[in-house]
């Protein structure tokens, strides 16, 4: 691979008429890291994956990926990618080494290397047994399985895997993500899209969160979450069993308050700066007759620091609605001054 960088690009932007999906984004990813692009459905995740894997053409911007340039050198760009799409890509007729050897043949990989890499791919991920049954007649952590090694097939140097877990039970998540780290221990690296906070923080070495197509944060995990920590932010939670959305509207007014949410009835979720945030917030809710039977201040997470960056709950951006709970409508972070 020539260059410094797996990936770098400048001012990478796609419009669709008159809507931004991506909107002037430069970033760059390190040879044999993963890297996350973290972000609710419709941040633009996937529309960016596209552009790199040259299935959209940019509006403006570029891109160099493994050292070729996405618009001048397209075919160099994809002989040396995979992608494990959204939706899987395989033939339910035919069976997972039937599969592995039709997309081998479209490559056109000599014979006996495709043989070698079904064996080699299949004892990957421990389907060995089931090489010769049908893929309808998989569970669906088994053909994702077969799905991720299917992008294997060409030793690609860049992998690019968009919401690989979606939708998977927690066992096959597991294993997934397992998968993923093995793929890039052997020296591959991983481009990966979630929008599952815990999986962005686990897996990847470097994380750029996306809001509304722009990239509002990138940094490795744990440098991500200082961002809270040095905004002299504390998160707690409480629990208040007569919660009302009046006492909700009460708290958020508090110009120490950066942001809260309520993660269900009786609880709420508090982001707050200055010495006594947390005395000035139970002040205000007993003043209002809340009674506060649980307390527990936290170490920031992801989450935190998507609140902090955007002043929205990751739920909130899916759909841009007021959520409404038991006792009414009862969510609206702000943005801290910064």
């Amino acid at each position: 691979m020539t260059g410094q960088y797996a990936i770098e690009v400048q001012n990478l932007t796609k419009k669709f008429g008159n809507f931004t999906a991506v909107n002037d984004i430069s970033f760059n990813v390190d040879q044999n890291e993963i890297f996350g692009f973290l972000g609710p459905n419709g941040a633009g995740k996937s529309t960016t994956i596209r552009m790199l894997c040259t299935l959209a053409q940019p509006t403006s911007g570029s891109a160099k990926v493994s050292g070729h340039d996405l618009k001048k050198e397209a075919n160099k760009v994809r002989e040396n990618i995979g992608l494990v799409s959204e939706k899987m890509i395989m033939y339910e007729r035919l069976t997972a080494a039937e599969n592995l050897r039709f997309f081998g043949n479209l490559y056109e990989m000599p014979k006996q290397k495709i043989e070698d890499k079904i064996d080699e791919l299949l004892a990957l991920v421990n389907m060995t047994e089931w090489r010769d049954t049908q893929i309808g007649k998989y569970s669906t952590g088994m053909r994702q399985r077969i799905n991720v090694v299917r992008a294997l097939l060409t030793e690609p140097k860049i992998i690019f895997m968009d919401e690989p877990t979606l939708g998977l039970d927690p066992q096959t998540t597991l294993s997934i993500r397992e998968l993923i780290r093995e793929i890039n221990k052997n020296g591959t690296t991983v481009i990966l899209t979630t929008h599952a906070m815990m999986e962005a923080e686990v897996l990847c070495h470097k994380i750029a969160i996306i809001d509304h197509g722009k990239i509002v944060a990138l940094d490795t995990p744990d440098n991500l979450k200082r961002l809270v920590k040095d905004a002299d932010t504390t998160i707690f939670d409480m629990r208040i069993p007569n919660i009302t959305p009046s006492l909700i509207t009460k708290v958020q007014s508090l110009d120490c308050v950066s942001a809260i949410i309520q993660p269900d009835a009786h609880d709420i979720r508090i982001s707050a700066h200055g010495n006594d945030a947390l005395d000035r917030v139970m002040d205000t809710i007993r003043h209002d007759g809340g009674n506060i039977t649980l307390i527990n201040t936290r170490e920031p997470t992801l989450e935190d620091v998507f609140l902090h960056v955007t002043g929205k709950e990751m739920r909130d951006q899916a759909n841009e609605k007021p959520k409404t709970g038991r006792h009414g409508p009862f969510r609206a972070p702000k943005a801290r001054a910064r």
